[in-house]
């Protein structure tokens, strides 16, 4: 079962990128270019096919996406990938390479990387058709015209990998909107699919809220209307038009694989650089000044809204109010030792450890306790976005000033606004400039650091 229904799209793009290099770098081994310089060579042609992958789109193959689309891709990759190589010879001035065999390798690469990339694209749509595996639960709101078709591609094309739930007449007496909103959670949808000219705006405004705090992804079934004045994603499934209200970067299976190496090469530099010798010396402080265990747990909300134990250098005496309230300032359970690393954030650095186990980002929406998030997904709306991704040591908030205790809820709103802003603009500069604020701001000190 859990074979079945677990999501690997994310190993998919990374597993891609690995095979086709040691593809294009293992023919060039095997056959007699006669390149002089081998570490040269074979650093020219994979950054080239990173590039070149990266410009293309080369691995953006989704569960929808045509024969004809993967045949475009590799004909632009490859086109350019034989320009590339052949300018190796006159840039770094190879005069004895054979062209011929340089020829014979361009045409094993390009029939071992097709073949393999049409054989990944067969075997996933049979995985899906066939196994049921990776399925995505959808429903349609809406019975025009388009909203059927979609219907019929959604139960004829099992090979995409969509089990259709059910389609809400809008145009009934009994739709109702709350009973709607109901079922889809009942049901646990993963995506929605609404024909925008059966709903009104309000209605529209109420999905798009409802979507964002519960985690479901929206998309729209268009009409020749300009409904939308914002960036939509076009899609097709089959013929039918699909418009997506959000892209999230980090669904990205490319981004999403950049930072999680990056998580883990900063972690294990932190752990074993840092921690290693830091947990036994704060060990020792903490244990003489209150009696207690060095590390402090809590659960927090994590990434699709589930929970996880946090961990942080314990610097409040025990207590049965951990759970329920905030450190606030001059607070009375907070030990000498532990104003210091709260205040420098040294405190948090035991998270490296949730980093490097998946449970956490180095930067990210900092993760909340289970009492807040029951509490403000309920009162701030867009509140949930923030669990689009994993929750992060440092974020994007926390360097604009709003870190620390909850004072009122303003505080919390301003949070989400920096939040959602970093789930929908996510990019590595983004996290390497936080990062550096970070501990610009741990070295200089912070007002609400206590």
């Amino acid at each position: 079962m859990f074979f079945k229904q677990g999501s690997y799209s994310s190993f998919i793009t990374p597993s891609s990128y690995i095979f086709d290099l040691m593809i294009v770098n293992g023919f060039a081994y095997l056959l007699p270019i006669n390149f002089q310089n081998p570490i040269i060579f074979h650093s020219y042609i994979s950054i080239a096919w990173i590039i070149l992958s990266l410009k293309n789109e080369f691995y953006q193959i989704y569960r929808y996406t045509k024969v004809t689309y993967i045949l475009r891709l590799l004909f632009a990759q490859f086109f350019f990938f034989f320009l590339i190589l052949y300018a190796f010879i006159g840039f770094f001035k190879q005069p004895l390479m054979s062209r011929l065999a340089l020829a014979e390798y361009f045409a094993f690469a390009f029939i071992v990387v097709s073949i393999i990339k049409f054989l990944n694209y067969i075997l996933l749509m049979k995985y899906r058709g066939s196994i049921k595996g990776n399925l995505r639960n959808v429903v349609v709101v809406g019975k025009s015209k388009k909203a059927d078709q979609l219907v019929d591609v959604f139960e004829e094309r099992t090979e995409y990998g969509y089990q259709f739930i059910k389609q809400f007449n809008t145009k009934e007496d009994l739709f109702n909107l709350q009973d709607c909103f109901a079922y889809i959670i009942e049901k646990n949808v993963n995506e929605i699919y609404c024909s925008v000219s059966e709903l009104d705006n309000e209605e529209l405004t109420d999905f798009i809220n409802f979507a964002d705090n519960n985690l479901k992804t929206l998309k729209f079934i268009p009409d020749n209307k300009n409904i939308f004045s914002k960036k939509l994603k076009f899609e097709y499934y089959d013929y039918i038009p699909i418009l997506s209200l959000r892209d999230i970067p980090l669904h990205n299976p490319i981004n999403s694989f950049l930072k999680r190496t990056f998580d883990i090469l900063f972690s294990i530099i932190i752990i074993l650089g840092l921690l290693s010798w830091l947990i036994p010396l704060l060990a020792i402080i903490i244990s003489l000044e209150s009696r207690g265990p060095v590390f402090f747990r809590q659960k927090r909300n994590g990434i699709d809204n589930r929970e996880f134990y946090c961990y942080k250098f314990r610097s409040m005496a025990p207590n049965d109010d951990a759970d329920d309230y905030q450190a606030s300032k001059n607070d009375m359970r907070v030990t000498r030792i532990g104003k210091f690393i709260r205040r420098t954030s040294i405190d948090e650095l035991p998270q490296f450890y949730n980093v490097f186990f998946g449970t956490m980002s180095v930067v990210g929406p900092r993760p909340h306790m289970v009492k807040h998030t029951n509490e403000y997904a309920n009162k701030v709306d867009k509140y949930m976005l923030r669990h689009f991704v994993k929750p992060g040591i440092t974020g994007l908030a926390q360097v604009r000033g709003y870190r620390g205790e909850i004072e009122k809820d303003n505080d919390m709103l301003n949070r989400i606004k920096f939040d959602i802003f970093y789930v929908e603009n996510w990019s590595l500069f983004l996290d390497l400039k936080i990062m550096t604020q970070t501990v610009f701001n741990a070295i200089s000190g912070e007002d609400k650091a206590y």
